[in-house]
């Protein structure tokens, strides 16, 4: 004798977990995709920074990177910023940590934006 598997609910289940999978992945791109897209900001202006550094200086640079990170709200301190001139060429090394928190548990993304430029 063949029973119909909607009659007592059976088949359910695997909608539920599928739900609770689904609610996961939802909750993990809501907190690490802000995140991302501030470190995209954040590498973008750290390669504006290089690109301009004939026209700026160190402390300048080191400002504007520090605001942008201020602006972000992003965890990165003065020593987290290496700035550094040989010859005719500029390297600007950023490299921070953000913190993602979820239920029960702290992300630690590290983050490490690097730009090498001629300086003209």
């Amino acid at each position: 004798m063949m029973r119909k598997r909607s009659e007592r609910g059976e088949g359910n289940f695997g909608c539920l977990v599928g739900l609770v999978l689904l609610l996961i992945a939802g909750l993990v791109a809501y907190k690490m995709i802000p995140v991302k897209v501030k470190a995209a900001d954040m590498r973008d202006t750290v390669v504006d920074e290089a690109k301009s550094a004939g026209l700026h200086d160190d402390r300048a640079i080191h400002a504007a990177i520090m605001d942008k990170a201020h602006e972000l709200e992003l965890p990165i301190t003065d020593d987290d910023v290496v700035i550094e001139r040989r010859n005719s060429m500029i390297r600007v090394d950023v490299k921070y940590t953000v913190p993602v928190q979820f239920p029960g548990y702290v992300y630690k993304w590290n983050f490490e934006h690097k730009a090498e430029n001629p300086i003209f």
